[in-house]
């Protein structure tokens, strides 16, 4: 019978080492498995638990293992982790259940030998009381790297940007809290009842009919998502179109579309009318954007690839514009944990590049027209520094009031927080152009 923590093991195992994204590589290896329900549960849990508190684990571990784990077998650091992260995150299981089944995958791996140190390893860790440090810390960026498992880097960016109080809370929240998935109702397709009877076997929750968050359940692969009774955006996403609030006498330019999440919920807000120009670099994720328009059944997208920092004269003047560029994505660590691990020095370019972009789009905007400019990050550097740029170098626009959005008034540019809305971070500014 297959073994929930021996898959969780060995993905985990292969996605440490190949830096690939954690949801690719567990989607493909619980294909793979012959797991149940609950066994794919539980590998789930372990899984993303131990990418997740990855830094917090390492440290109990270097306190505990008389080894640097860099110099240790990595099936083993990999096993003692998913054993930590049992004892001290799953309150499910009984402390001897996670040792002995620690020890048990050891020899499984074929590591044998490493066993009674596993063992003696992760009893310590029991009979020390389970405490993250043995000893006091006086390091404040230590201390806050440790308990929320982000880089010290990280820690201090977003403590410099937003202090200690807002940026503890946003940290904590991508560790500790479940995390939701949202789902956008298409309108054109089904009505509010339709879609409730239509995924009966789902909890659904909503406060406005259109967008729903849900508790439980698979969406993906039902037939209410084949017949394109919805699309899955999360409610930070759907916000940003919200604030562009796009009608059906618009021609709209989605500079940077795929996957089309976006540019989907605008066409739902203009009737399926006007003009939705879709652009991405690659032309294999604008396959994705015509895909989903299709089985949404919008005929008012199209969708081509383009470079968004390169000017194209055959693109339209038009009337909204959502620019939504490449950012360092640390909004969204709650469901792809391994980017808060990369090292700022990896986005230093970001800025410039997402700079070029705006100043781009702003050629296809016309006179009185307003453009969105919007990023899943919470730094500064990529955010408000970029805005205020942008306003300084370009005379023609100015900041512009932004809609009610789920009925809450917020100043412009805003940023999202997770405990706004229990969604992703993410960055709105709204610019008009007034000559």
């Amino acid at each position: 019978m297959a073994d929930p923590r021996y898959t969780a093991a060995k993905l985990l195992d292969k996605t440490l080492k190949s830096g690939s994204y954690s949801n690719i590589q567990l989607n493909s290896g619980l294909e793979r498995s012959d797991l149940d329900s609950q066994g794919k549960k539980l590998c789930t849990a372990i899984y993303y638990g131990v990418i997740q508190r990855r830094i917090t684990l390492d440290y109990i571990l270097a306190q505990y293992c008389s080894r640097p784990l860099s110099k240790m077998d990595s099936i083993i650091v990999t096993i003692l982790r998913c054993g930590v992260y049992q004892l001290l995150y799953m309150d499910s299981i009984p402390d001897n259940a996670a040792v002995n089944e620690s020890v048990r995958l050891a020899k499984q791996f074929g590591k044998t030998s490493a066993s009674g140190m596993v063992n003696a390893v992760l009893r310590s860790f029991i009979r020390g009381g389970k405490k993250i440090f043995s000893e006091p810390v006086n390091d404040e960026i230590l201390q806050y790297s440790v308990m929320y498992s982000i880089s010290g880097e990280l820690a201090e960016s977003l403590i410099n940007d937003y202090g200690e109080e807002k940026a503890r809370r946003f940290a904590e929240f991508s560790v500790e809290n479940e995390k939701a998935t949202f789902i956008r109702r298409n309108p054109l397709k089904c009505t509010h009842e339709e879609l409730v009877k239509s995924l009966s076997d789902v909890e659904l929750f909503t406060d406005d009919e259109l967008c729903y968050r849900l508790e439980s359940g698979a969406v993906i692969g039902t037939n209410a998502f084949k017949s394109g009774f919805f699309h899955v955006q999360d409610i930070s996403s759907q916000l940003c179109c919200e604030a562009l609030a796009p009608t059906e006498n618009d021609c709209v330019l989605d500079i940077c579309a795929a996957p089309g999440g976006k540019t989907f919920t605008m066409a739902e807000m203009m009737n399926g009318r006007g003009e939705i120009h879709a652009f991405d670099l690659h032309e294999k994720r604008v396959k994705l954007i015509r895909e989903g328009a299709e089985r949404l059944g919008f005929a008012n997208i199209s969708a081509k690839s383009g470079d968004a920092t390169v000017y194209d004269e055959n693109i339209p003047k038009c009337t909204k514009i959502l620019c939504d560029v490449p950012c360092s994505g640390f909004g969204v660590i709650s469901h792809k944990p391994e980017i808060k691990y990369k090292s700022l020095s990896e986005f230093e370019r970001l800025p410039e590049i997402q700079y070029n972009i705006a100043q781009n789009a702003l050629n296809y905007l016309a006179v009185g027209g307003e453009m969105v400019y919007s990023t899943c990050t919470v730094r500064k550097a990529e955010n408000e520094a970029v805005i205020e740029r942008l306003l300084k170098n370009h005379p023609e626009i100015e900041l512009a009031e932004l809609p009610l959005l789920r009925g809450r008034k917020y100043t412009n540019p805003v940023t999202f927080f997770p405990d706004d809305f229990n969604g992703d971070g993410f960055f709105v500014a709204k610019l008009k152009k007034v000559k």
